[in-house]
C-alpha cells in the first residue's frame, strides 16, 4: 500500500512537472533538482546527475529519457511507462491541437506577438540550469577545462555528431583518473538485450515502410512514422538540436509546411511546458492536413509515437544495468568529464538562443531579470511564464 501511495505521489509530481516545466531539457534539470531531489527525495543529487548525463549520451529526448528513467528506478516498467505518457501527453495534445486550429485558419494572419517575451525568458531559464548543473559538477581544474572546450565546440561547429563525440572523449579524459576512484565491490553486468532488440527491429521495419510508400500519398503516416523515428533515434543534444533538422526536412524539403508555420509552431512551443520534442506533433498534425481533423489527430499522434519511441526504447535497455555498469573506476571516473561536459553545452546552447535574439535592451532585460528570479528569489516558474505572456500583450 505504500509504493502505491508513494506511486501515486511521484506521478502527481510528473503530471504538475509536464504542465509547469519550461525551457527544455537543461531547465527541466534544475526543476527535477527542485522537485525531485530536493523536496520528495525520490533519488540523490548524484543519481540525477548521473542519470543526466546517461541521457545526454543517449539520443532521443534527454529530459523525457532522464524522468522516465527515474520512473524506472522508482517502480521498474510499468511505473516509467506511466511516467512517460504522463510527462509527454499535455504538450502533445497542445501541439496537437495548436496544428489543427492553424491548418483551419488557412491563410488568415495569426498573431502571436505576444510569445515575444518567452524566447528571451527561455534563455534566462537555460543558463540559470547552466548555474545550477556547474556548481554541482565542476569541482576541478580539469572538469573546468573541458566544460569551457565543449561549450567553445558546441557554439562553433553546432552539429548534433559532435555532442556524442565531445561527452565520449570527455569521459575519457578524467576516466584516465580511475585510480582516484574508490574500489567498489562489483557484480558481474548482466545485458538484456531485448530493448536494444526492439529498437533496431522498428528502426529497420520503419525504413522498409517508409521507402516503400515514398510514392503513395494515401499512405503518408507510414513515412511520417519513419521520418521521425529516424530523428528520435539519431539526434543528440536534446530539442534544440532538433529543431533545424526539422526544419530542413519538412519545410525546405519535402514542403509539408511553410516557413511561416513552423516559425509560429514553435514561438507556440517556447510557451509551453513539457518536452520540446512534443513540437514534432505540431508538425505531423499540419503534415496531415488534407485527410481533414482525423488525419489531423493521428498525424500528431504517429509523429509523437515515433519521435519518442526510440529514445524509450534506449533508455530501457541501458537503465537495467546501469547500477552494476557504473561501479566500475572507470566508469565512475568517466562521469566527471562527461557532466563537465553537458555543463559546457548548456552554456553554448544559452548563447546559441540569444544569438537569433533581436538583443534590445528589453531582451536583455527579460534574460537578465529571468536569471536573476530565479537565482535569488523563489516565485514559481509558471509564474515567471504567465508575466511574460502578460507583458507581450500589454506591450
Amino acid at each position: 500500500m505504500f509504493k502505491r501511495v508513494r506511486y501515486y505521489i511521484f506521478l502527481k509530481d510528473v503530471f504538475i512537472l509536464s504542465v509547469s516545466a519550461f525551457g527544455g531539457p537543461q531547465a527541466h534539470f534544475a526543476m527535477f533538482l527542485d522537485v525531485l531531489v530536493q523536496k520528495r527525495s525520490y533519488l540523490s543529487e548524484e543519481d540525477l546527475i548521473e542519470l543526466t548525463a546517461l541521457c545526454q549520451i543517449l539520443p532521443g529526448p534527454t529530459s523525457t529519457q532522464t524522468i522516465t528513467a527515474i520512473g524506472y528506478k522508482l517502480g521498474g516498467p510499468n511505473l516509467a511507462y506511466l511516467t512517460l505518457l504522463i510527462w509527454m501527453l499535455p504538450a502533445v495534445i497542445t501541439m496537437t491541437t495548436a496544428g489543427i486550429v492553424f491548418s483551419n485558419l488557412d491563410e488568415k494572419d495569426v498573431s502571436i506577438e505576444f510569445t515575444r517575451y518567452i524566447q528571451p525568458m527561455a534563455v534566462g531559464f537555460v543558463s540559470y540550469a547552466a548555474l545550477k548543473m556547474g556548481l554541482k559538477v565542476i569541482k576541478t581544474k580539469t572538469a573546468v577545462a573541458i566544460m569551457i572546450m565543449s561549450a567553445v565546440g558546441s557554439f562553433l561547429l553546432k552539429s548534433p555528431y559532435l555532442f556524442p563525440l565531445l561527452l565520449i572523449i570527455s569521459g575519457g579524459i578524467t576516466g584516465l583518473k580511475y585510480n582516484a576512484q574508490p574500489i567498489e565491490e562489483k557484480d558481474r553486468v548482466h545485458i538484456q538485450w531485448s530493448n536494444f532488440i526492439l529498437w533496431a527491429l522498428v528502426f529497420i521495419s520503419a525504413a522498409v515502410l517508409g521507402a516503400l510508400t515514398r510514392d503513395k500519398p494515401g499512405l503518408l503516416p507510414f513515412r511520417l512514422f519513419e521520418n521521425f523515428y529516424r530523428s528520435g533515434s539519431l539526434i543528440f543534444g536534446g530539442g534544440q538540436v532538433l529543431i533545424p533538422f526539422l526544419y530542413t526536412e519538412f519545410v525546405q524539403f519535402k514542403g509539408y509546411l511553410s516557413s511561416e508555420e513552423f516559425l509560429s509552431g514553435y514561438a507556440i512551443m517556447q510557451s509551453l511546458p513539457g518536452p520540446v520534442f512534443s513540437f514534432c506533433a505540431y508538425i505531423g498534425s499540419l503534415s496531415m492536413r488534407a485527410f481533414g481533423i482525423g488525419g489531423e489527430v493521428a498525424g500528431g499522434f504517429v509523429a509523437a509515437v515515433g519521435i519518442f519511441l526510440p529514445g524509450t526504447f534506449l533508455i530501457f535497455f541501458v537503465i537495467r544495468f546501469w547500477e552494476q555498469l557504473k561501479k566500475y573506476r572507470i566508469i565512475k571516473a568517466s562521469l566527471e568529464g562527461v557532466n563537465a561536459a553537458s555543463t559546457g553545452m548548456v552554456i553554448a546552447a544559452a548563447v546559441l538562443m540569444f544569438m537569433p535574439l533581436d538583443r534590445t535592451v528589453q531582451d536583455v532585460f527579460m534574460v537578465l531579470g529571468t536569471f536573476c528570479m530565479l537565482n535569488f528569489t523563489k516565485i514559481p516558474s509558471p509564474l515567471l511564464i504567465v508575466g511574460g505572456l502578460i507583458a507581450g500583450f500589454i506591450i
